[in-house]
């Protein structure tokens, strides 16, 4: 049987860009206080330090064993579902759920995928770059009036969601009904860039805009969460269309 904990080793939660390195500690808190443990930071502006230890009250554990990297991509290692949480719904954008609905969907899929949720900076939140690497975006239903939520204020809120879904009984046996692994975020980024290649090719992406093109088609793709059987079919297309090219 899943247990909650084992459920939760699946998440692992990503900050990106962190101005100040206080409210590094106060996620790690947060996370504590919800049985999270696996932070990954991408390119944080003051880390390791003191202020963060001082604010993780003694989450000090999840600092040291932090993950820091210079790219989103290096955080998303091993991962199969991506999700970023952002306030407003984007341009060109993945689905956007409510942050209850999503954790029910999130829990549903942890016995056999590595999640990720990600969070922006403090200031801009997620760029489009970086939302472009989700497959699902995620809200926090807050007032219309005032919006704004600390990051450490999101993360709790994002996790306490997560493990109240995790304590429902009936879970675990959907879980063993239900077993659907996702493709990694690596070998799905291997098939767009593969993808990129032809269109290049046959001159495809010369005629419109390839920029806004690719961030469709991977949107596209995104939201279809693709099975690592499924990216071999397609990266075996796209094979066998460069060897009649050549």
């Amino acid at each position: 049987m899943t247990t909650k904990s084992n459920l939760l080793k699946k998440f692992r939660i990503v900050l990106c860009k962190t101005s100040h390195a206080g409210n590094i500690g106060s996620v790690a808190r947060a996370m504590k206080t919800m049985g999270f443990s696996d932070l990954y930071l991408v390119n944080p502006k003051d880390f390791p330090s003191d202020h963060a230890n001082a604010l993780s009250c003694g989450a000090e554990d999840i600092l040291r064993k932090a993950n820091v990297v210079s790219s989103l991509g290096a955080a998303l290692k091993d991962i199969n579902h991506v999700i970023g949480f952002t306030a407003r719904k984007r341009e060109l954008t993945q689905p956007h759920k409510n942050v209850r609905e999503l954790s029910e969907q999130l829990i549903n899929e942890a016995s056999d995928n590595s999640i990720a949720i990600i969070f922006g900076n403090e200031t801009n939140g997620l760029s489009n770059i970086e939302l472009q690497q989700c497959q699902t975006l995620g809200f926090i239903d807050a007032s219309l009036k005032y919006s704004s939520l600390n990051l450490a204020h999101s993360v709790q809120i994002v996790c306490h969601e997560i493990r109240m879904m995790s304590n429902l009984p009936f879970k675990n046996n959907i879980l063993k009904k239900i077993p659907k692994k996702y493709v990694s975020h690596q070998l799905q980024n291997g098939f767009y860039t593969h993808l990129e290649e032809i269109l290049n090719e046959i001159g495809f992406l010369k005629k419109i805009q390839a920029e806004r093109l690719m961030m469709r088609l991977r949107l596209l793709f995104n939201r279809t969460q693709m099975e690592k059987e499924e990216i071999n079919i397609l990266r075996g297309i796209l094979s066998e269309i460069q060897k009649k090219l050549k």
